[in-house]
């Protein structure tokens, strides 16, 4: 899936409270939009390509796009859902993550729910539906266990040269071997790529804003030097820093 923070959101269409009875079953299929749903009391299970998911008051379920699945109600209860749409693919499965703090999530549903009710509240109801999702995929952050204190320095030391893994392991309290394993395992390319991926992503930002020089564009993403970082640049996007710049900065407003 998507992350959720990442998300280009293109409408809420609407806000449902679904009752749910003990033992009943029912099929989705080809859902019309995404949905977020929630439970305020209750327990269902989602059977959806070979997998159970179950959506209880400890976790938000993002249900898919033009996704069929199985509902099965276990247990008696209510479960607010919102239905969105957004400009990317966010996900073709039904996926479970875990929240902290279920209150706030129901409060911010009741709020987009009434303001859903007038037109001219849509980009307030936006507003309060991104900060939902970003606080979502923040909480989301606990599936990288003992990586989390990582993964948070990383994303907001990137540009720091020096960035090393003794330094990352030493915030996980672990060895740098396991840290290096352990990050593998969880996201397929090493910490250093991890680095090196967030740089190019910033590196391709300020390029596009025209505003800095080659070798300034390299300091601030982290990069050793403006040699170093043209040739990543150019091995990566199999352009030119420069040519970058030209094909992509925008003068205009």
């Amino acid at each position: 899936m998507q992350e959720l923070n990442t998300a280009v959101i293109t409408d809420v269409y609407d806000t449902i409270r679904v009752p749910s009875v003990r033992g009943g079953k029912e099929m989705m299929r080809n859902r019309k939009t995404y949905g977020i749903s929630f439970c305020i009391s209750g327990k269902i299970t989602y059977r959806h390509k070979g997998r159970e998911i179950l959506s209880d008051p400890n976790c938000a379920v993002i249900l898919p796009k033009g996704g069929t699945y199985e509902i099965c109600r276990n247990k008696t209860g209510i479960f607010p859902v919102i239905n969105f749409d957004c400009l990317n693919n966010l996900c073709d499965t039904v996926t479970s993550i875990p929240i902290y703090d279920a209150k706030s999530y129901i409060s911010d549903f009741e709020q987009i729910e009434r303001l859903c009710l007038f037109p001219r509240n849509r980009a307030k109801a936006l507003s309060i539906f991104y900060d939902m999702l970003y606080r979502i995929s923040q909480s989301n952050l606990n599936q990288y266990g003992i990586l989390r204190p990582a993964i948070e320095y990383m994303e907001t030391n990137y540009s720091n040269p020096a960035l090393t893994n003794k330094l990352l392991a030493d915030l996980c309290n672990i060895s740098e071997v396991y840290f290096r394993k352990q990050f593998k395992n969880q996201f397929g390319i090493s910490p250093k790529q991890y680095i090196l991926n967030i740089r190019l992503q910033r590196a391709k930002q300020l390029l596009s804003e025209g505003i800095y020089k080659i070798n300034t564009v390299a300091e601030k993403c982290g990069f050793s030097g403006q040699y170093h970082f043209s040739r990543f640049f150019k091995e990566k996007t199999g352009k030119s820093a420069t040519e970058f710049m030209k094909e992509n900065i925008n003068y205009k407003i």
